[in-house]
């Protein structure tokens, strides 16, 4: 062939070299490349100072929340087809920053709790922070994955560490059963998700998010039963990670199982895995198919939150491990009123889950709150139970101070401020789709889940039983997580403002 030809040849082509944008990558690289670090160093550090493995993964953490300033426009893309560049791989738009946001601060406020369990515990540093660097860094690459291969990547690179820190206490029984069970239940539901995408690249022939929607426009009627499964079963991976009914069974023992610090990371960042998986295949892949996975999902909204309430109030405060079980239960009824919005997605516009990301920042901050002064307390009580927390205003009156605020924000009561805030965006996004009956059984379920809130707000301040124990000096990386999570709050219910503004603008690009 001559040059010529060779010349008009690459003319007509059109290149197959894609651009990176290594800006709008940054937080998930620098995240990964910290936990690589930390793996490596962890062979040649001796073991007095494995310690500073721990701190380098907190400052890797907050460098890579840092990053995401210079993203705050939200308009940047990478990895786009050539001959489609609406079809990309990865958008940083501002529904990914603040998914990124929630993940990556969520992950520094575990690390902070994690330093001490680690040395405590005798947990292997250079495994831990390795596992926990990569599971946050999968769970930041999911929001902004624009399809469905890269989403199915990003949840099983953010759930397969979380299953060895489940497991990481070794020889503890409660350890081990946990993390099989999670494992196990896990692998389940991330296979029927596989074989749902396989049959909606079947039907559609593509995995790019919004050439899925498109085609699904127009899906031929031999296809059309084969897609609405694949609908379906690709649903059910992500209602699995959001901890809905009846995917919610691994929960309670998975938390009481694992290490304090990732129970409350599983609780916030494994959630917002899965509330921003389902609402990427919904919303942008799926809308036209909302009339299934709309019912669907208001349906499981309706069972999740009043299983999770009712459960929660069954806890007995002397049983053993029953304030991580509280919490555990708590955080499923939870998970009921982030999938409100994202239901009535279907029924309105998509601008409705503006509502569950909002609801997803309160929940993150005062969930991790609680979590952080369950660490201090289990210093000295270490089985966990809510009557160890009796008289806990005597004994450390801002810890108390702080654990009451966060339940009282769970609840949605004043001085709460946000959390009252939160609820009511959610239940105006059910009103205003026509959700009246779901709107009616989340109102229940807040006043339900206001018994078990209260009742151990009121605790913390009874007098303590018997004679008071001897008070010892509380760490400081788990005073600062909770300083942290706790000025979070309120500067949240002080400028509510800020999560009004998440939940009524527009996420993603028009």
């Amino acid at each position: 062939m001559t040059a010529q030809a060779l010349t008009v040849l690459s003319a007509d082509t059109p290149s197959l070299v894609q651009s990176v944008d290594w800006l709008a990558l940054a937080p998930v690289v620098i995240t990964a490349a910290v936990g690589l670090a930390v793996l490596i160093a962890d062979l040649f550090v001796p073991e007095r100072a494995k310690p500073a493995l721990g701190w380098i993964s907190v400052a890797g953490l907050a460098v890579a929340t840092a990053t995401l300033l210079p993203l705050r426009a939200g308009d940047r893309t990478t990895f786009c087809l050539t001959g489609d560049p609406a079809a990309c791989s990865y958008t940083a738009d501002h529904f990914a920053l603040v998914i990124q946001f929630l993940v990556l601060a969520g992950a520094l406020v575990t690390a902070l709790l994690s330093v001490t369990a680690v040395r405590d515990t005798r947990m292997p540093a250079g495994e831990y922070w390795f596992l926990l660097l990569s599971s946050a860094a999968g769970a930041a690459l999911l929001p902004a994955s624009r399809d469905l291969a890269t989403l199915i990547v990003a949840l099983e690179v953010a759930s397969l560490p979380a299953f060895a820190l489940v497991g990481m206490r070794r020889g503890d029984r409660l350890s081990s059963e946990a993390a099989l069970k999670f494992f196990l239940s896990s692998v389940a539901a991330t296979a029927v998700s596989l074989m749902g995408v396989s049959f909606v690249y079947a039907a559609t022939g593509s995995l790019h998010l919004t050439q899925v929607a498109d085609r699904l426009q127009d899906v031929p009627g031999q296809l059309d039963t084969l897609a609405m499964v694949g609908v379906a079963l690709t649903l059910v991976g992500f209602a699995f990670k959001t901890a809905a009914v009846p995917f919610h069974f691994w929960v309670p023992d998975t938390y009481v199982g694992a290490p304090l610090p990732i129970a409350g990371y599983l609780s916030v960042i494994g959630k917002a895995v899965g509330f921003t998986g389902l609402i990427l295949v919904t919303v942008i892949a799926f809308p036209a198919y909302s009339e299934i996975w709309g019912p669907a999902l208001a349906v499981l909204a309706a069972l999740t939150m009043t299983l999770g309430n009712a459960a929660a109030l069954r806890q007995s405060a002397d049983r053993p491990n029953s304030a991580v079980r509280l919490l555990a239960w708590s955080s499923v009824g939870q998970a009921g009123y982030l999938l409100v919005p994202i239901a009535a997605a279907a029924y309105s516009d998509r601008d409705q889950i503006g509502s569950t990301v909002a609801y997803a920042l309160m929940y993150a901050a005062v969930n991790l709150g609680a979590f952080s002064v369950a660490a201090l307390v289990a210093r000295t009580k270490p089985l966990h139970r809510i009557s160890d927390y009796r008289g806990l205003y005597a004994e450390r009156p801002l810890a108390a101070l702080s654990l009451a605020f966060f339940l009282l924000c769970l609840a949605g009561l004043p001085p709460g401020i946000i959390g009252l805030f939160a609820k009511v965006i959610v239940f105006r996004s059910a009103v205003d789709a026509g959700l009246g009956w779901l709107a009616v059984v989340m109102a229940i379920n807040v006043v339900v889940a206001l018994y078990y809130y209260l009742r151990w707000t009121a605790l913390l301040f009874r007098m303590p039983e018997g004679a008071a124990e001897t008070r010892t000096t509380a760490p400081w990386p788990v005073t600062a997580a909770i300083v942290l999570t706790a000025v979070t709050a309120l500067v949240l219910s002080g400028a509510p403002q800020l999560v009004l503004r998440v939940a009524s603008g527009s996420l993603f690009p028009q």
